[in-house]
């Protein structure tokens, strides 16, 4: 914003014609483009729904906080930080008319009277702000949905001068705040929304805040599926135990450890090895159960081992997704999407990473309902038979193998950590095949709607693989 004094200036550079220039004395903004946000905070009403949360002690106030609040938040929105910057801003015609005032009436708050504003807020207030941010959030579904997939991620807000509870942060190398917010992955929103100080740990109430959610969304969507997404600086086992107690399905990042490290060394070393014959980067995964010393029982991690040009790198998730052990150890990614074109009748192509790329064909009709046969994306093909007990070879004609029980455990002696291969799969770490419990048989699943499909026909074969059925 700024008051321009009237002058006039001539210029005589241009032939035949003098040039004067004489600006009028009127009140320019340079903020013009608040005025599309404030219209979309009129549709949604969100500094509304902020204000009524918030109690005015006040007695007949000359400012009303709700022409405060739209103040601080729509100046922040245009880059002016500081309280310092309302002493010009209070001015400023835009301004003026975003909080609902007209560009001649007078002037906005002060920054004297927005600082006491803020200090002003209690405990009790932003309790009732996060509420709000869950409320909105809840009622944001125009029909209930079938799920919902939370992720919880923190930023850095650096901060200058003398705040409360700023700290230097030594991986942002800043003094700063740190922001946790839980959004939504459906529909983008923030869920809750928490100002910690600036050295704080990622997971400081993440359990309280995560029980809060899901048991609004429970409240009013009784069936519906939640899912946890979350990186290693909230591996904590106080938030799996919460996940597993209030029902949400994780995928949670686990700092890799010496343990990790030994059980995917091999893995490691393939993808190394097919990066430098096939010079193309490779990703393949191995998964087992896993025990940390201070876990109350084993969880499946996935590990995630990666070779390409620029060196090699592996990642860890512990899960607790059903979905998450349809995936044999040594088996690249689920479904790849296909590289080249192909009829819609058209299998998908995968890749198994003791294997060349193979294809199996899927009859277009059973296509749509191989995710719920398999409660999670397909995997496949299969190990080679070196991988595979002789009784797990497959059955004749159908390429799928018969289930098998049983369990196989492998611990170091006096270790605090506990590892167990795959149920259904071949060890990771060179132990012997393993079985599980027999579950909905894949080859059952196929079959049945081969028979009950008679457009299937022998030109299109069901499923080929020749690992364990999955459930």
């Amino acid at each position: 914003m700024s008051l321009h004094d009237v002058w006039k200036l001539c210029f005589s550079f241009f032939r035949g014609k003098q040039v004067s220039v004489e600006p009028a004395e009127e009140n320019i903004s340079t903020d013009a483009g608040l005025l599309i946000l404030r219209q979309f905070d009129e549709q949604q009403g969100l500094t509304v729904g902020f204000t009524e949360q918030l109690e005015d002690p006040r007695r007949k106030p000359e400012h009303p906080l709700l022409e405060m609040v739209r103040s601080r938040v729509f100046g922040i929105l245009a880059g002016y930080e500081d309280q310092n910057d309302h002493d010009a801003l209070r001015s400023d015609a835009i301004f003026k008319v975003i909080a609902d005032r007209s560009p001649d009436d007078d002037d906005l708050a002060s920054q004297p009277t927005l600082s006491r504003f803020e200090n002003s807020v209690t405990a009790k207030d932003l309790l009732r702000l996060e509420e709000e941010f869950i409320e909105r959030f809840v009622n944001s579904f125009a029909e209930p949905p079938r799920e919902i997939t939370l992720d919880i991620d923190v930023f850095d807000d650096p901060t200058h001068g003398d705040q409360q509870l700023t700290f230097f942060h030594g991986f942002y190398d800043q003094y700063q705040y740190l922001v946790r917010a839980i959004t939504c992955a459906e529909n983008d929103m923030v869920v809750l929304p928490v100002l910690l100080f600036g050295t704080a740990d990622p997971s400081l109430g993440v359990v309280t805040d995560l029980e809060r959610v899901v048991t609004r969304l429970r409240e009013k969507f009784p069936d519906v599926l939640i899912r946890l997404r979350a990186d290693s600086g909230f591996a904590r086992p106080a938030l799996y135990e919460a996940c597993e107690r209030l029902r949400v399905e994780y995928s949670i990042g686990l700092g890799m450890n010496q343990v990790l490290k030994r059980q995917s060394e091999e893995l490691l070393e393939l993808a190394v090895k097919q990066q430098e014959s096939t010079g193309e980067p490779q990703r393949l995964f191995t998964a087992f159960d896993y025990q940390a010393s201070t876990w109350s029982s084993l969880r499946w991690v996935v590990v995630k081992c990666e070779a390409n040009a620029k060196g090699t790198n592996r990642r860890a998730v512990v899960t607790n997704r059903p979905g998450a052990r349809t995936l044999p150890p040594r088996c690249v990614r689920g479904i790849r999407r296909a590289r080249r074109k192909r009829e819609p009748q058209q299998g998908t192509e995968m890749r198994f990473v003791r294997g060349s790329a193979e294809r199996s064909s899927i009859p277009g009709q059973l296509l749509p309902h191989v995710p719920a046969l398999l409660g999670e994306q397909l995997v496949g093909p299969p190990p080679t038979d070196d991988c595979c007990t002789s009784s797990q070879r497959t059955d004749a004609g159908h390429g799928l193998p018969r289930p098998q029980h049983g369990h196989a455990r492998t611990a170091s002696p006096g270790s605090p950590h506990r590892t167990r291969t795959s149920p259904g799969f071949q060890s990771t770490s060179g132990g012997r095949s393993v079985g599980r419990r027999p579950p909905l048989h894949l080859a059952d699943a196929c079959h049945q709607g081969r028979r009950t499909n008679p457009s299937h026909g022998p030109s299109h074969p069901c499923f080929s693989f020749r690992f364990l059925a999955v459930s």
